[in-house]
């Protein structure tokens, strides 16, 4: 079945040939110091562009390094050494893939340390969206990686190819584990490195499922079926490994968004007794949760808050109240 959809998505006459292919995905192929002077040039460019867009907390900026970013280039590279069974051309592809990576990890502990004041990592929607990712996002990454291999694989889609470099998070996630380093969030720096890993290898096994399919691997009279098979199998036992954190983010970010409303709704009835206050925000950080609270006079008992929530959230968790008086109130431990 998938073999007769990419023969349907990939026609004999719009598919490219496995050298025209491989002259793409190769950086060693053909012309190759004019590749590399390339890649490494739009890389350390896309790099720059990332670390002011993130730094800046600009959407637009971000978008603009993920168009001009080249690291998809290496990452299916190593998809079709895999099918072709080419460990060469696999390893040289994996050794751009790594130098590449650390380089833009680089740019973005080092851009951090050039401008000036410290970053508050958690108040800047470019780093909080890509530390903590999801099955969301390898989903998205699985979905991108097909397409993009289909592209490439194809003499009338290139147009697509920008959309493609948008959609998939290479650097942009590279550069927040830069910055988090610089800021010593290891945590946070670690979030970020997990969703590029997830995208490297949805990628990777997305590219190796297509390129397999469209039978190249058949053109190379290097690949046997068993090896193939293999191939796909390592790849998808990787893909394994990156679920389980994903996974793990995936059941904690929904237990937050539950606990947040649990607590929003508890708060809610204990500022009803006093005429014209409100629950402003709920916040779940630090291992303590945060009632912003606007209020024209004292509050009821903070000690009634902290009881209510009993039995809503996990025991142990601190209750700060802070108020638009300026109190901050140390309500108590849930359970304590």
């Amino acid at each position: 079945m998938p073999g007769k959809l990419i023969g349907r998505v990939l026609p004999a006459h719009q598919r490219r040939t496995l050298d025209e292919l491989t002259n793409d995905l190769d950086l060693t192929a053909g012309d190759s110091s004019s590749k590399k002077s390339a890649f490494w040039t739009m890389l350390v460019l896309s790099a720059v562009i990332a670390a002011a867009g993130v730094l800046a907390d600009s959407t637009a900026t971000v978008i603009g390094a993920m168009i001009i970013a080249p690291l998809s280039t290496p990452i299916m590279g190593v998809a079709l050494g895999v099918v072709l069974r080419d460990g060469r051309m696999t390893r040289r592809a994996a050794g751009f893939t790594v130098t590449g990576a650390a380089s833009v990890v680089s740019v973005g502990v080092v851009f951090t340390f050039l401008v000036p004041g410290s970053e508050d990592l958690l108040a800047n929607s470019q780093i909080t969206g890509r530390v903590t990712p999801g099955l969301v996002d390898l989903i998205a990454a699985v979905a991108t990686g097909f397409a993009g291999a289909i592209a490439l694989s194809r003499r009338d889609v290139a147009a697509v190819l920008p959309g493609v470099a948008i959609a998939i998070s290479l650097v942009p996630p590279l550069v927040v584990v830069g910055v988090c380093l610089s800021q010593g969030a290891i945590a946070l720096a670690f979030g970020a490195l997990v969703l590029f890993a997830s995208n490297f290898v949805a990628l990777v096994l997305a590219g190796t499922l297509v390129y397999a399919a469209a039978g190249y691997a058949a053109e190379s009279h290097a690949a046997e079926e068993l090896s193939r098979r293999k191939s796909v199998l390592a790849i998808s036992l990787l893909l394994v490994v990156v679920l389980i954190p994903l996974l793990g983010n995936s059941v904690a970010v929904y237990a937050v968004s539950v606990w947040t409303g649990r607590v929003e709704t508890a708060a809610e009835q204990w500022v009803s007794e006093v005429p014209g206050a409100s629950v402003q925000k709920v916040e779940i950080a630090s291992n303590a949760v945060y009632v912003h609270v606007q209020t024209p006079r004292d509050l009821p008992p903070t000690d009634r808050l902290v009881a209510d929530l009993q039995g809503r959230i996990p025991n142990g968790i601190p209750v700060v109240v802070t108020t638009s008086l300026g109190e901050q109130i140390e309500a108590g431990t849930v359970g304590g």
